[in-house]
């Protein structure tokens, strides 16, 4: 008796129902290499041609499968930039940059926030890198030990990899980034000597609160080694965590208090600190900057409305962000490494350090 045998129907594959490639071309009546290569270098198709293919992907709501290029390069368009904090205004015009700095490139911005957390940068970029990002951009050059080693490898196999924040390389440090940045070392003594050349000669530095902070830390370093350099006494103190404002607040005591802890002049590791502690003196009467000179970092606009306005350091904070993403897209055209670039920033003397009848200044400086 012969075995009933199984008859199998061929079902037709389902479609997406997404629009594809082919319906782009026959809308913009142009041919599906056209379309592609318009979405990979826009640049190189017709302006009249371009606008049709436009009017079409509009028309047809085509959206470019990325998976597909990604993995014929091994790299995406996509851009992973590692920032501290992504609300915190110093580094949102970072952010923008960066934006302004990728618009109409074809490539796309891509953010994580590490909380001032080297683990957490390390956790980020194992799961960044195994997406294949076009580029990598972190931010400052301290690392742990493994995200060290994942950026070499990223490196290695044809990944830019950007330091920004940061420029600035110490003896026997062979990472090999590219950096977009400055010297905080070099701000802290420049801090330094503005409140010497205003006569003060007992000073401090109020440092931030967060541990992996580094640069704030730095900043702190060369103030003290110019002070004392120049036979000044240095306090250095350390901002209690919590609310930054707050905090300020509280170190008016340590600050102006009786005994030897009493200074003259503070410099802070960002206006929001100095502006609370400016808040307090006002609060209790005491002159700034007769009795207690302030000088911050950052240039919010918060500290240009205080009275007495506030003495400040400007970094370049959006510049950073479009020197960087200007740097990559330079390395990525021409298949060169990415060139490091140091950035000017600007101390900007206001009435909360020069006494009454004294001019206003600025003095601007780069990394060396």
């Amino acid at each position: 008796m012969k075995e009933p045998t199984a008859e199998f129907t061929r079902r037709p594959r389902r479609g997406h129902g997404r629009p594809t490639l082919h319906d782009v071309a026959h809308a913009a009546e142009v041919t599906r290499i056209t379309v592609s290569r318009f979405l990979r270098e826009p640049e190189r198709v017709a302006p009249e041609t371009a606008a049709r293919i436009r009017d079409a992907i509009a028309q047809t709501g085509y959206v470019p499968n990325r998976q597909a290029g990604q993995l014929a390069s091994g790299h995406s368009k996509m851009v992973a930039a590692l920032i501290p904090n992504v609300g915190h205004s110093i580094f949102a015009e970072t952010i923008q940059g960066l934006a302004e700095g990728l618009r109409n490139t074809g490539h796309e911005l891509l953010l994580a926030s590490t909380d001032y957390s080297m683990d957490r940068e390390e956790e980020q970029l194992r799961a960044l890198i195994g997406w294949g990002p076009g580029a990598l951009i972190v931010t400052g050059r301290h690392h742990t030990a493994g995200a060290l080693r994942l950026l070499r490898e990223a490196q290695s196999a044809g990944t830019p990899v950007i330091e920004i924040w940061d420029f600035s390389r110490p003896e026997g440090d062979a990472a090999g980034f590219a950096q977009i940045g400055f010297s905080h070392e070099a701000v802290g003594r420049a801090m330094a000597r503005h409140l010497l050349e205003q006569g003060h000669t007992t000073l401090a530095y109020v440092d931030s609160a967060v541990a992996e902070d580094f640069r704030a830390h730095e900043r702190g370093e060369g103030f003290a080694a110019e002070a004392r350099a120049a036979g000044a006494r240095v306090n250095s103190l350390r901002a209690a965590t919590g609310d930054v404002f707050d905090a300020g607040r509280q170190l008016l005591d340590q600050l102006h208090g009786a005994g030897r802890r009493r200074v003259s002049a503070a410099a802070f590791a960002n206006d929001h600190l100095a502006c609370g502690t400016l808040l307090e003196a006002q609060a209790r009467g005491v002159d700034v900057p007769g009795e207690l000179a302030v000088l911050g970092f950052g240039d919010f606009p918060l500290g240009r409305q205080m009275r007495p306005a506030l003495s400040t350091v400007r970094p370049p904070r959006a510049e950073i962000g479009r020197a960087a993403a200007a740097a990559l897209l330079q390395s990525i055209a021409n298949g060169t490494e990415v060139v490091s670039r140091a950035l000017s920033w600007t101390l900007i003397a206001r009435a909360s350090t020069v006494n009454a009848g004294g001019s206003l200044s600025r003095s601007s400086g780069r990394a060396r």
